[in-house]
C-alpha cells in the first residue's frame, strides 16, 4: 500500500480533525452545552459537569464521545428515559472501597463523583476502587482515567451495559464495544492513555482461520471487560432491571497512588524516559511521527486550547438543530472568522 492509502486509512476514523469548519474557544462550546442541558432539567452542577467534560473530549479531537453526543442524552431526557434529577447514593463504602447508585441519571455523575472520591483514598491508602450501577452510559472511559493522571495516580475504569446470552447466539457475539481505559501518569511527556472499546475485531470465517490468535484476543478482553462493569458492578441487580429509567450501564474504576508505589517522582521520571524514546522511534506508516496512546489527543488539545475546539460543518448545524430545539443561543457565527 502507497504512503497515501496508507494515510487515508489512518485518517479514515471518527475522531480525526475536520476538514472544513469553524474555531471555537473551549470557554464557549462549555457555557453553551452547560445550557442546553440547564434547559433539559439538569442541576447546575450537572449541567456544568456535562459541559465541562463534553468540550474537553472535543478538545482533544475525541468527538465520538464530545459534544455531538448531547443529541442522544438531550432526547432521552426530554423523553424521560433518564432521570434528570438523579440522587446519588452511596451504597457501601470502606477506606479501599466505594459502591454509588446513579439513581436512573446518566453515568456521568456517579462516575465522576466515585472517582474524586477514589483519588482521596488511594493517596491515602495506595488504591481504591468504585462500582457503580443503576445509570446510563458514562461516556469515554478516558474521562475518569484521565482524572486521576491528573493527580498523579494510575486509572482503570471499565464499564458495560445489560446484554442478552441466548443458547442459540454464537460465542463470538460476546466481543462488544464496551470501552475501557488505563492511563499512567508521566512529567513532561504525554501520559499513557489507553481507551478504547472492546471490539478490536469483529467475527469473519475467514479472517478467524487465517489469524485465530487475533480472535481469542479480543474475545478475552471484550469479555473481561463487560464482566468488570457489568456483573461486578452490579447491573443485574432487580431494582436496577426492573426501575423506570433506562438505567441499564454500570462502571469499574480504580485508582492507585504511584507516591505508594515506585514514588511519584520515579514513576513520572521513568514513565517520562519511555513515552520519549518511543515518540523518537519511527512512526506507524501513514502518519508523521511516532506516538503511544494519548500522545495524539495530548497535542490536539495543547493545539486546541489555544486556537479553538475545529467544529466541523456538519457537528456545527447537528449543535445548531439542538439549540433551536431547546431555545438556547447558539455562539457559533460570532466565529466565522475563523472558518478553515
Amino acid at each position: 500500500m502507497n504512503e497515501e492509502k496508507l494515510r487515508q486509512a489512518v485518517n479514515n476514523r471518527r475522531n480525526t480533525f475536520p476538514e472544513h469548519g469553524i474555531r471555537v474557544p473551549a470557554e464557549v462550546m462549555q457555557t453553551f452545552i452547560s445550557a442546553l442541558f440547564l434547559r433539559a432539567g439538569l442541576s447546575d452542577d450537572h449541567a456544568g459537569l456535562m459541559g465541562r467534560i463534553l468540550t474537553g473530549n472535543d478538545l482533544r479531537c475525541v468527538f465520538s464521545h464530545g459534544t455531538s453526543a448531547c443529541q442522544q442524552y438531550l432526547g432521552l431526557l426530554r423523553d424521560g428515559g433518564i432521570n434528570p434529577r438523579p440522587d446519588i447514593k452511596v451504597v457501601h463504602e470502606a477506606p479501599g472501597a466505594l459502591v454509588l447508585d446513579g439513581d436512573g441519571g446518566l453515568g456521568y455523575f456517579p462516575c465522576w463523583r466515585g472517582t474524586e472520591q477514589l483519588i482521596a483514598k488511594a493517596k491515602e491508602n495506595g488504591s481504591a476502587v468504585l462500582t457503580t450501577r443503576n445509570h446510563h452510559h458514562f461516556g469515554a472511559a478516558g474521562n475518569y482515567t484521565r482524572l486521576a493522571v491528573g493527580h498523579g495516580c494510575i486509572g482503570l475504569a471499565a464499564s458495560n451495559h445489560r446484554n442478552p446470552r441466548e443458547p442459540d447466539q454464537p460465542i463470538y457475539s460476546t466481543i462488544t464495544s464496551s470501552p475501557l481505559s488505563i492511563a499512567i501518569p508521566t512529567g513532561d511527556q504525554p501520559p499513557l492513555i489507553l481507551d478504547m472499546g472492546g471490539s478490536i475485531i469483529g467475527f469473519n470465517e475467514d479472517d478467524f482461520a487465517a489469524n485465530p490468535t487475533a480472535f481469542f484476543k479480543a474475545f478475552g478482553l471484550s469479555n473481561v471487560i463487560q464482566v468488570l462493569g457489568g456483573a461486578v458492578a452490579g447491573i443485574y441487580l432487580e431494582h436496577c432491571v426492573e426501575g423506570p429509567w433506562i438505567a441499564n450501564q454500570g462502571a469499574f474504576i480504580a485508582v492507585f497512588d504511584t507516591a505508594h508505589l515506585a514514588g511519584a517522582g520515579e514513576v513520572a521520571m521513568r514513565v517520562d524516559q519511555y513515552v520519549g524514546e518511543a515518540r523518537r522511534m519511527q512512526p506507524v506508516p501513514g502518519t508523521d511521527h511516532a506516538e503511544l496512546p494519548g500522545g495524539v489527543e495530548w497535542s490536539w488539545e495543547r493545539e486546541n486550547r489555544k486556537e479553538g475546539i475545529p467544529v466541523g460543518d456538519k457537528h456545527r448545524a447537528l449543535l445548531e438543530e439542538l439549540a433551536t430545539e431547546w431555545g438556547v443561543e447558539a455562539p457559533f457565527g460570532a466565529w466565522e472568522g475563523t472558518a478553515f
